[in-house]
């Protein structure tokens, strides 16, 4: 509700900065994206030792955004970067695995992905409605999930992998409506490096959940 009243708001110039925040967040996210690719090319052929060290320098990073976007926009930008290309190369292995069971499920997951992607995101993006209670149950819902997949490790369930995957989809289309709304309704050009990290993480993750899904003999 307050994010409806306050971009009712908004005057001309409030929303001449959120459209400017929408193309630089956007721009972000391709640059993340691309970076990611590159990483994914370069460290498929990385032992999983590497992927686990790149993983976690991927995430000090995005955690190093939140000290840094106040200061230094570009610093924060430099680490973005950085975050698409470490994350790149910590998921490297998994794309390859999947690649080489069936390289046509990299090209049906990318595609599935961006629909995903553009639906989810135009519609949070144009709801009035305050969405922040859909990110609150989006969070635990993913927790449980989780620690649903710890379990899994230990215990075999006919048709769990891909009913975890349509669960984690659901989960991230809540995601990505909060995170487009959020888009719309926040005017401070400093946050887009933290919004473009965000709605990649949303990306990836659908991306990775298609894929399995695509690549599974039970689809």
């Amino acid at each position: 509700m307050t994010q409806t009243l306050n971009y009712q708001r908004m005057g001309s110039a409030d929303r001449g900065h959120a459209h400017a925040l929408f193309a630089q967040t956007m721009g972000y996210v391709a640059l993340t994206a691309a970076l990611f690719a590159l990483g994914a090319w370069l460290g498929h052929t990385l032992a999983g030792g590497v992927g686990i060290v790149a993983f976690i320098a991927a995430f000090a990073a995005l955690i190093a955004m939140r000290f840094t976007v106040r200061r230094s926009v570009p610093l924060t930008v430099g680490l973005l970067a950085a975050f698409g290309l470490l994350i790149g190369l910590a998921v490297a292995p998994t794309v390859a695995y999947y690649g080489g069971m069936d390289p046509r499920a990299l090209w049906q997951a990318g595609g599935a992905t961006a629909l995903f992607i553009a639906g989810f995101g135009a519609v949070g993006y144009a709801t009035r409605r305050d969405l922040t209670v859909v990110a609150r149950v989006s969070f635990w819902a993913l927790v449980a999930l989780i620690v649903a997949g710890f379990v899994l490790t230990f215990v075999s369930i006919p048709g769990a992998d891909l009913a975890y995957s349509a669960l984690g989809l659901v989960i991230f289309a809540g995601f990505t409506l909060f995170d487009f709304q959020r888009l719309r309704t926040n005017t401070d050009i400093t946050q887009a490096p933290l919004l473009a990290a965000s709605i990649f993480l949303d990306v990836l993750n659908v991306f990775l959940f298609f894929l399995q899904i695509f690549s599974s003999p039970e689809r």
